[in-house]
């Protein structure tokens, strides 16, 4: 299966967004804003990463992982520009996946800040995770129906 690279996305202001690599998995970014933040940021398609047998991953899905999450405030501004900026360029995205060490509790509520749900804590060879989810209002506003059992 051809997996496309996750488009890189048109970041507002007071972001700047310099594309480093970029291959069919997906592609590395430093986003930069003034005050001399820089921060790196992999863009890569769920079925193809490092998640991909973690959760049932639908092939538009969506990893964010940043290499330096240090300042909370900054990672939630930078999540919280980023994931609009991702669905826009990206309308088939079902959902965007941040995936921070599970006891990182200052990382998880940046995350929550801007949206995150914490969804289920994962084992990957190099540590466990804890799978984060921000999913577009189109998604979110489906009914599931589960109220309407056939034959009653």
């Amino acid at each position: 299966m051809r997996v496309a690279s996750p488009i890189v996305p048109a970041v507002p202001a007071p972001w700047n967004v310099d594309i480093r690599s970029r291959t069919t998995r997906g592609a590395d970014l430093e986003l930069a804003r003034s005050g001399g933040v820089r921060v790196g940021v992999r863009l890569r398609r769920c079925v193809a990463g490092r998640l991909r047998d973690s959760y049932p991953v639908a092939g538009h899905d969506i990893e964010v992982e940043v290499s330096d999450p240090s300042e909370p405030e900054v990672l939630a501004d930078l999540l919280g520009t980023l994931v609009p900026a991702l669905w826009k360029a990206e309308p088939r995205c079902r959902r965007i996946i941040f995936a921070p060490l599970a006891d990182d509790e200052r990382t998880v509520a940046a995350a929550r800040s801007c949206g995150f749900r914490p969804v289920v804590e994962v084992d990957l060879a190099e540590a466990t995770v804890l799978l984060m989810v921000a999913e577009p209002g189109w998604v979110t506003a489906l009914d599931g129906g589960l109220d309407d059992v056939p034959g009653t």
